[in-house]
């Protein structure tokens, strides 16, 4: 009961800052335009989905941790560039037990599966959230780190399959694929495979990406992310990135979990 309440509590508190209205999103940093009261005054029905299905129900179910969830919203805030409530989710992922350091590589992954702006615009948001916590350089990954293991064998048949699908129609994307993502940022330690994974099918299904959706559910699953997780996440995306994305999704999950 402790553990459950300890995880519970963050999510808590911002359902209370939620209901607070500007004066908690001044003291958060966040966008006033966002409060209750001012959503109230354009969408009731808006204000009460938000604080009785989204904050009040599906942010509490079971099969995704709130850090997860965390994880799974920013992805899909920074792979939609949606800036307008990211300094709120970069606070609330950082209660939640994302480390500084996470926060930092989800951003940097995500400038390679979402885009260098949209990186970028996410980089000036937990600018501000790591300048009111006092959070340091010294906090986060640095440029170049010693890199996780190399699965020699699983590179080397991916490396060869792109190579004879696409080398001659786009060498250089052929190039920087082995020699930048999965040579490289992939192997980066500051995020694990897993949580990598997360970020990067989150990513996909916000962005409407869904021929690219079987490769990467696969390799989320293969580094440990189970099926209800998988499941859970599309649930919460639903909200985040809108039911055509993540319906548009749901036939290749539903093949991959089947085929697995």
């Amino acid at each position: 009961m402790k553990k459950l309440v300890a995880a519970i509590a963050p999510l808590m508190l911002f359902a209370a800052a939620y209901a607070q209205g500007q004066s908690a999103n001044a003291r958060k940093g966040t966008d006033a335009a966002q409060s209750p009261d001012s959503i109230r005054s354009v969408s009731p029905a808006l204000e009460k989905y938000a604080q009785d299905r989204l904050f009040g129900e599906v942010w509490k179910r079971p099969d995704l941790s709130l850090r997860d969830r965390s994880v799974v919203t920013l992805a899909a805030l920074i792979a939609r560039n949606q800036t307008g409530g990211m300094q709120r989710h970069i606070n609330l992922a950082l209660d939640h037990g994302v480390k500084p350091a996470e926060v930092s590589e989800i951003i940097t992954h995500l400038a390679f599966y979402s885009g260098w702006e949209n990186a970028m615009a996410a980089a000036d948001a937990a600018k501000a959230v790591f300048a009111r916590r006092n959070i340091k350089p010294e906090q986060l990954p640095p440029a170049i780190d010693k890199p996780l293991p190399l699965d020699e064998v699983a590179e080397a048949q991916r490396a060869t399959r792109v190579e004879q699908d696409y080398g001659k129609t786009a060498p250089g994307v052929v190039k920087y694929t082995t020699e930048i993502l999965f040579r490289d940022l992939w192997l980066r330690p500051g995020l694990a495979p897993r949580d990598r994974s997360l970020v990067t099918v989150s990513a996909l299904v916000a962005a409407g990406q869904v021929a690219q959706i079987p490769y990467h559910l696969n390799r989320a699953m293969d580094n440990g992310l189970t099926q209800a997780q998988a499941s859970e996440a599309l649930t919460h995306l639903a909200f985040y990135a809108g039911w055509p994305n993540v319906f548009s999704a749901l036939p290749v999950a539903k093949g991959v979990f089947e085929k697995r």
